[in-house]
């Protein structure tokens, strides 16, 4: 565990706005809920980000040795075109588009993100629940949150009182800001509107005629509002309170915000100990986004079919490159920045494969403690992926010297250090070797093995001919090889 590893992990809290001692509220379980996807779309580069920093804390809990219970939930119903309980409902309106029924477009993006997330090699939730299959659970939330007082319904309506919710808590708590300040920058209501107060929201939205996903409830048939399913899942599954609470910072100001006015007036507990957030994406400078043109699908990213774009990248290259930039940094995407991400992730990868291949010595010249004490160091200061990597640079250079037999490590601390780069770079970090997936694995392995052992037979015998020509073939199918004073290197 933890303490009696002599690990001390800290994190940086939003609702503090400082880092934070890592204390588990019923330890070594910890209980963790992220804001998954709206399932109405192709998943986005901003959303992938997310969820891949948060599946590198996922994997650091878990080989720190805690029984991380891990929530993920899917948004299905409920979340209507802008954050002010205004326009059509995201899904009816795609069903209407791709004439499919509303659970159809549900089934298909949904997959769609599965399929993703498992090219990115992240780890699947503990509990994956969607907002639909829990309509009951947020019933029975909205009912308390009436009978707390926080509440009102009008016409079918139920809507969250904002202003009364503020009289006994501090609503703005997440992104300290002031209810006044918050006014001011909310339109006055119009004639039309029957919500009491500005900043109210809907927990409960009357279903018009023509809606396609309503449900009966006490105050007719309707559907929630976007902020109560992950209030009513994260309770239901991690307890009135729980230990960390993340998803994007788009989420702070509005929906995490709700949240936890919701879950309070309910529960009468604060939702999370700690709140995390991971910061947004840019393209070139700018921020990336549909309207701007410059926001990019996981697969146009693969494939490099963008305008932006010079060529495709692989999944282990994007998320090396995310890896190298904090989770609450800014992250800047262009052509330059994933190419020099390749060659970095190339490099750290053909070092694993010589670390195999190193032979020990009578004496260290190198402490590999230290360093595997300072990749622990980089992790537990909030998870520091980008510090974290440079200390595994500095193992590569290692590797490298002693291949070269400029530095010497004994054959415990090859092991030691074969064990960090295990951890570390494909425990942790989550990355996987491409080359032997590009290879095709173990077949391919051996059919290079024939085919190098032919040039080598012809090379020892001077048929040159023969031995440039394999050699030339190889290049052309996109396999590189490389004689060393150890033997033949090669890879895809």
């Amino acid at each position: 565990m933890l303490k009696e590893s002599g690990q001390h992990l800290v994190i940086y809290n939003t609702l503090s706005r400082k880092k934070e001692d890592f204390e588990p509220i019923n330890p070594p379980n910890v209980g963790m809920y992220v804001c998954g996807p709206t399932v109405y779309s192709d998943v986005h580069l901003g959303n992938c980000r997310t969820f891949i920093s948060f599946d590198l804390i996922y994997r650091y809990l878990l080989h720190l040795g805690y029984k991380v219970r891990y929530v993920r939930n899917i948004t299905d119903a409920g979340h209507l075109e802008g954050d002010n309980d205004e326009g059509e409902d995201k899904f009816a309106k795609k069903a209407k588009l791709e004439q499919l029924e509303p659970m159809e477009i549900v089934q298909k993006y949904t997959l769609g993100f599965h399929e993703i997330l498992r090219i990115f090699n992240t780890l699947p939730p503990s509990i994956e629940p969607t907002a639909t299959g829990h309509i009951v659970e947020q019933i029975e939330m909205i009912k308390e949150i009436l009978a707390s007082g926080y509440a009102y319904e009008i016409n079918g309506t139920v809507y969250f009182d904002v202003e009364k919710y503020s009289k006994d808590h501090d609503y703005g708590i997440l992104t300290n800001r002031k209810l006044e300040d918050l006014l001011e920058g909310t339109r006055e209501l119009g004639g039309q509107d029957e919500k009491r107060g500005r900043l109210d929201f809907a927990l409960w939205i009357k279903a018009k005629p023509e809606t396609l996903m309503k449900w009966p409830s006490p105050w007719g048939w309707g559907f929630p509002g976007w902020h109560i399913e992950c209030s009513a899942m994260s309770t239901k599954y991690l307890g009135t309170t729980f230990d960390i609470h993340g998803g994007g910072m788009d989420l702070q100001a509005t929906h995490h915000t709700n949240e936890i006015a919701q879950s309070e007036a309910c529960n009468n507990a604060a939702p999370a100990k700690y709140w995390v957030h991971t910061n947004m994406l840019t393209v070139n400078g700018a921020r990336m986004s549909k309207t701007a043109g410059n926001g990019f699908l996981p697969k146009e990213l693969f494939t490099g079919d963008h305008p932006l774009l010079e060529r495709g990248y692989s999944p282990m290259t994007v998320r090396f490159f995310m890896a190298q930039s904090h989770y609450r940094s800014t992250l800047d995407f262009s052509n330059e920045a994933l190419q020099a991400a390749e060659k970095g992730y190339k490099k750290l990868m053909e070092s694993i494969a010589r670390l195999q291949k190193l032979e020990p010595s009578d004496t260290s010249s190198v402490n590999i403690a230290e360093i595997r004490g300072n990749c622990y160091a980089a992790m537990n200061d909030d998870f520091n992926s980008p510090v974290l990597i440079s200390h595994l640079f500095e193992a590569v250079r290692i590797i490298n010297s002693v291949a070269d037999k400029k530095e010497s490590l004994t054959a415990t601390d090859i092991e030691l250090l074969k064990s960090l780069m295990q951890t570390f770079v494909f425990d942790v970090l989550g990355l996987l070797d491409e080359s032997d997936a590009n290879a095709g694995g173990e077949v391919i392995n051996g059919l290079m093995e024939l085919i190098l052992d032919i040039r080598k037979s012809a090379r020892e015998n001077k048929d040159w001919t023969t031995s440039d020509k394999i050699r030339d073939k190889l290049k052309a199918a996109g396999v590189e090889i490389k004689d060393t004073k150890d033997g033949v290197e090669w890879r895809v």
